[in-house]
């Protein structure tokens, strides 16, 4: 039995998700077979760390949108474990702002994610809002965004490049970038709070989690080897130091904030996953590349481990 269905099992389908997963009276469902309980209607929303992106996280499903919604992803993790407990809407997609959540159309590339090379299918069209796939009925709308609107994939891009010319002394990147943080920020709380909002007057009665970021960089900078291409290639020690307590975790503290804000729940993955940075030995996320031979990009993402550890850490806050 899937571990999610064990512990129905033992919590109780009536206690564990009465406002979703069970008919209105309660204590009849909890009684009867299982094909008497209704499917909780899920949308899950989000960023390349929500759809998987990368080729470490399984083939793509489809309809293939260049979303790159990959089958071990955490979305397709719990689809699997609660089988039919759920009727899960997947709109997440790689390379997503909080904007392309609530309100513009996103512009998917497919993988391999730019600049390393083009997906052979690209240009993909553009695809709607994510919100346009959350029904007025939705019992639970999940989403992990938030590090494309801080402009993540530009500033790791300059940092590597930048940390290449040092030589790998210094702090080039945190030079370049710092003074712009503060505007970034502000626009992610401005721009998260619109998304909050817009989400629940679509999905009133939906219950939303936010799912944060895990540990990318560790604690300890020096960890982490210059040059190699499988964790973050020529960023200098100073810049992933930086990285870390200027970028990373006040990410997190801005969404866990605005989610608190509107008394909806944030899943926190940094804690449980420090000592599984890029750069650990048992490690949860890959660096630039996955490996050399055979070559995989990865482009700092979640691996099928991190996938499979925030599967668990969002069945936990569902059951919560």
């Amino acid at each position: 039995m899937p571990r999610f269905l064990s512990r129905l099992a033992v919590a109780g389908t009536a206690v564990a998700l009465t406002a979703g997963l069970v008919t209105p009276s309660a204590a009849q469902a909890a009684a009867q077979p299982t094909n008497r309980v209704r499917s909780l209607t899920w949308v899950a929303l989000g960023d390349s760390y929500t759809a998987g992106v990368i080729e470490a996280t399984g083939a793509e499903t489809e309809p293939r949108d260049g979303c790159a919604r990959t089958t071990l992803s955490y979305p397709e993790v719990i689809r699997d474990d609660l089988r039919g407990l759920v009727d899960l809407r997947n709109v997440s997609c790689g390379g997503a702002t909080v904007k392309d959540v609530y309100q513009t159309k996103g512009a998917p590339s497919g993988r391999p994610l730019p600049p390393f090379g083009a997906d052979p299918d690209a240009p993909f069209a553009p695809v709607p809002p994510q919100i346009d796939a959350v029904p007025p009925s939705a019992g639970l709308i999940t989403v992990g965004i938030g590090g494309n609107t801080l402009g993540f994939a530009e500033i790791l891009k300059s940092c590597i490049e930048l940390g290449a010319t040092n030589l790998g002394r210094g702090t080039p990147c945190k030079d370049k970038f710092d003074a712009s943080l503060p505007d970034r920020f502000n626009q992610l709380r401005g721009d998260f709070d619109q998304m909050l909002g817009a989400l629940h007057a679509k999905a009133p009665s939906a219950r939303l989690l936010a799912v944060g970021y895990p540990h990318l960089v560790p604690e300890d900078a020096t960890r982490c080897t210059y040059g190699n291409l499988e964790q973050f290639a020529t960023f200098t020690t100073g810049d992933l130091a930086w990285a870390r307590t200027a970028i990373l975790e006040p990410l997190n503290a801005t969404i866990a904030q605005r989610t608190a804000a509107r008394g909806d729940t944030f899943v926190d993955l940094y804690p449980s996953t420090a000592g599984h940075s890029v750069c650990d030995q048992d490690h949860w996320l890959d660096g630039v590349l996955t490996s050399i031979i055979p070559l995989h990009y990865a482009l700092v993402h979640p691996n099928a481990k991190g996938q499979a550890h925030a599967a668990t850490l969002v069945e936990d806050a569902v059951l919560n």
